[in-house]
């Protein structure tokens, strides 16, 4: 099926919605970083900054009430389904006012009422809680999608939930963000064949795109989405893409070549998107945008470093259901 032409009109304003959705995780990672290395942030964070068209592209093709699981470099996945800045921010920074009390920390983060089920510090978790997922809201014709790293397409329960899902013909999306390391080993030191290819021999529709180009994502999970919804089953898209920084914060990345490093970071999918909107006479509104989010995530850190921590004696713990 050929997709229509969207009008000038409609593409910029995904563009811009685009643009701006990229931008907040960006400014919020990098305030994120800062917030960790003055001792504000406990425990570790695995940042997700380059990959911000991944997350953006796919939630955008989703309803609210899809379900999407992510991995522990979750904070993207989470702000692009709609969970508020001012609560992961203070989630994130142990506060009573944190999305999750302040209890779950960075790679736990929950939040049922945006659709988030979860972030999964287990690797590749987020895989079976999609695909449990998805035989729960194929009743209601929903969709669930689960985010995991190149990593994870070597754990065994990976091929038994593309198995499954596919003999049920589920309504889950499984998206490989492939930024081609796990933790701190080349993919390909490690990995035997293709990605893709894998998947396909289950006889599950595959499709790599450029996940450093949102627009692009945007319309392979659209594809994606309305095979998984109209019953036909899983799909599986394979998004080549790269992390700006190392593994965790405690990692330099030093094993990865400097021109690597240079190749993906001239790939930047934030600049990019916004080259084509000042081709395309918006770069006006871009700068509104920058405003906006640049204020919105200042705002939500102030917040959070003003709100109380959680006191375990007093606080009631949130169960979700």
């Amino acid at each position: 099926m050929t997709a229509k032409t969207p009008t000038r009109a409609k593409a910029s304003a995904e563009q811009l919605a685009a643009y701006g959705s990229m931008l907040e995780i960006r400014l919020f990672e990098e305030e994120l970083q800062r917030q960790f290395l003055k001792g504000e942030v406990h425990g570790t964070v695995h940042l997700y900054i380059g990959q911000e068209a991944v997350s953006v592209g796919v939630c955008s093709a989703l309803r609210a009430t899809d379900k999407v699981a992510a991995t522990y470099r979750g904070h993207g996945a989470a702000l692009a389904k709609g969970v508020g800045v001012e609560g992961l921010a203070a989630e994130l920074l142990g506060r009573a006012t944190g999305t999750c009390g302040g209890r779950a920390g960075s790679m736990n983060v929950i939040d049922p009422d945006v659709g988030l089920i979860g972030c999964f510090g287990i690797v590749g978790g987020s895989i079976a809680a999609a695909t449990g997922a998805a035989m729960s809201v194929r009743r209601e014709e929903g969709v669930a999608v689960a985010f995991f790293g190149d990593g994870a397409t070597n754990q065994a329960y990976m091929h038994e939930c593309l198995n499954f899902a596919q003999v049920l013909r589920l309504p889950v999306v499984f998206v490989c963000e492939n930024n081609r390391y796990g933790e701190y080993t080349p993919m390909e030191q490690v990995t035997a064949g293709d990605l893709a290819g894998r998947v396909a021999g289950y006889g599950i529709p595959t499709e790599k795109v450029d996940g450093n180009d949102v627009e692009v994502v945007r319309e392979a999970a659209r594809q994606a989405v309305d095979h998984a919804r109209s019953g036909q089953g899983p799909c599986f898209l394979e998004c080549a893409t790269y992390r700006h920084l190392g593994h965790s914060r405690s990692d330099p990345g030093a094993y990865r070549p400097a021109e690597e490093v240079e190749h993906w970071k001239a790939l930047d999918p934030i600049p990019r998107l916004r080259e084509r909107l000042d081709a395309a006479g918006f770069g006006e509104d871009a700068e509104r945008v920058e405003g906006v989010q640049q204020a919105r995530i200042a705002a939500a850190f102030e917040a959070a470093l003003a709100a109380p921590y959680p006191d375990p004696e007093a606080d009631e713990v949130r169960i979700f259901a």
